[in-house]
């Protein structure tokens, strides 16, 4: 009996679905079977953790799953913060062919607020211009500069704070990215410095300023507080920092950005590290911090033997809570954007991740004054950061804010 076309696709259809359902189930079996006999996993977290992050209490585990329960997601909320922006008035306006930016912590003395930052003036061309005189980078022949606030938000600019030392001196090229600390009515500026020419091979230094009050004047210490650990080899006379024999530490070429604070009785002296022969890491950039630790501002400043201290950041940003130090750490490396805490200033711990809608702020210069003790991100409540509009760098303020508050 001839049968009608539509009955043999239907006949062919159900054949096809029925040999798919089958395979489907048998390789269905076959994952579980083996993902069974790997994670065989008994109940061992609260059960208010497996409600918070809707994981299914006493099944199987999936490496993510474990992972956040491991770490403990479903905690630390009061860590976790977002960031917004505002420019400020007066002085610190963006203003075309002039930069600023790297503010350091603001304090608060005799009812005025002060910030240090760097400040330079003119374009920058790189390295590779044939021309050591010209500008590398917005840094480069900087000096450090100061300005005065009633409120944080009207700006005036008061001038130098510290400039570029005499021809020949380690800080003869550029001296910029200040933080100041207030401690026993002195007044202590740290800060990068460059000795001429400015190359890629440059290895740059740390160096401190001291005074009675915030406007100056501040009287530079005649050496640096702080230097690069000399263990790697350049390969090579080629002016680049990639090409080496030896990598060396974590702070082979550069020590930068420099924050010094006063801890357990003695001075921690924050600061991010460069390798030379720089590689990258899952993170992007191989960069981290260290600490060196002293008895008096002055020095001498003694590198810990457990740096580096962290596996990412940029400019450094820590402050004091509840007897540790806590730190936000932006931009570079595998744990960058994150807000973490050591209750011994050394060993950190990732509290949260910064994210959502809104950025990290760069180079945060945090207020001193505020009760750091209050919460954990009171430091953080407001400050001054840069950006950049136009290809100049100017400071702005920013403040944190809870993006689910009603």
């Amino acid at each position: 009996m001839k049968m009608h076309r539509p009955s043999i696709f239907l006949l062919l259809s159900l054949c096809l679905f029925s040999i798919y359902a089958c395979q489907e189930k048998s390789g269905a079996g076959i994952v579980n079977q083996n993902l069974a006999e790997v994670d065989d996993t008994s109940r061992a977290y609260p059960d208010s953790a497996y409600e918070y992050l809707a994981i299914p209490a006493g099944g199987k585990l999936s490496t993510a799953s474990r992972r956040a329960l491991e770490r403990e997601y479903n905690q630390n909320a009061d860590w976790y913060t977002e960031f917004r922006y505002h420019d400020l008035k007066g002085s610190l306006q963006h203003e075309p062919g002039v930069t600023r930016r790297d503010p350091s912590a603001v304090i608060f003395h005799e009812g005025t607020y002060y910030v240090y930052y760097t400040k330079s003036e003119g374009e920058s061309f790189g390295f590779r211009t044939g021309d050591p005189e010209k500008k590398v980078f917005p840094w480069d022949k900087s000096e450090i500069w100061y300005a005065t606030s009633p409120d944080g938000w009207e700006w005036t600019e008061q001038g130098l704070a510290v400039g570029r030392g005499d021809a020949g001196a380690y800080d003869d090229r550029s001296v910029f990215t200040p933080e100041v600390l207030a401690h026993d009515g002195k007044f202590y500026l740290v800060y990068q410095t460059v000795k001429a020419p400015y190359v890629n091979r440059i290895k740059n230094q740390v160096g401190m300023a001291i005074s009675d009050s915030p406007e100056g004047p501040f009287k530079k210490l005649d050496e640096p507080i702080l230097s690069p650990t000399d263990d790697g080899e350049w390969l090579g006379e080629e002016d680049t920092r990639f090409k080496v024999k030896k990598q060396g530490s974590f702070d082979s070429q550069k020590v930068h950005d420099p924050c010094l604070m006063y801890f357990n009785n003695q001075f921690y002296l924050y600061y991010k590290g460069e390798r030379m022969g720089e590689k990258l890491t899952m993170g992007g950039r191989e960069i981290k911090w260290g600490v060196a630790v002293a008895d008096q501002p002055e020095g001498s400043y003694i590198k810990s033997e457990y740096n580096p201290i962290t596996n990412s950041g940029h400019e450094i940003c820590v402050w004091p809570y509840q007897g540790g130090i806590a730190a936000l750490l932006t931009s570079d490396g595998p744990e960058k954007n994150t807000i973490q805490y050591a209750e011994d200033g050394v060993n950190f711990e990732i509290k949260s991740m910064i994210g959502g809608r809104s950025k990290p702020p760069h180079a945060a210069g945090l207020v001193r004054s505020l009760n750091h003790d209050e919460e954990p991100l009171a430091a953080l409540s407001w400050g001054l950061c840069f950006d950049r509009k136009e290809g100049w760098d100017y400071l702005q303020r920013f403040e944190t804010y809870d993006p689910y508050a009603p």
